[in-house]
């Protein structure tokens, strides 16, 4: 390896040091203004729509989705507001909790979790079954009638 090779790589490598540190020092700039003011101000609307919402609807994307919205938008203006990168690590943790907090129950698809009627799962139990008997049934008849035959 050439001696400007090396040169570029460590100046790659200073170039990527700094560009990390100052990302780093972005997001620690407005950190405890920034995790108070999302706290009280997003944070608190938040639970008192949610607390509005009756708890059985919190898994419901339909009912869930303009509120959780504007607490996202809230975040972002927050963020915007105090000079700060947005996403973050600090939004990041912040949602989690939410999700911990509220959505913890709900399924990936954002339903609610409840079995189907009777109607639609009735068929299939039933016709795994019947299957089931309908060939074991036919196996020993096969069996019964090919003893005979060599």
């Amino acid at each position: 390896m050439g001696s400007q090779t090396r040169a570029a790589l460590q100046k790659q490598s200073l170039l990527w040091f700094f560009v990390a540190v100052s990302q780093c020092a972005l997001v620690l700039s407005c950190q405890p203004n920034y995790e108070y003011f999302i706290e009280e101000l997003c944070l608190t609307k938040f639970k008192l729509d949610m607390q509005g919402l009756d708890q059985r609807y919190w898994c419901s994307w339909e009912d869930t989705v303009e509120l959780y919205g504007e607490l996202t938008n809230c975040t972002h203006m927050v963020a915007g507001r105090l000079d700060c990168y947005w996403p973050n690590r600090l939004v990041d943790e912040f949602f989690i909790r939410v999700h911990k907090q509220y959505f913890h129950d709900c399924s990936m698809s954002g339903r609610l979790l409840r079995d189907p009627p009777n109607r639609i799962l009735g068929p299939f139990i039933v016709v795994p079954i019947l299957v089931t008997l309908l060939m074991t049934a036919l196996v020993v008849w096969r069996s019964k009638r090919s003893e005979g035959i060599v």
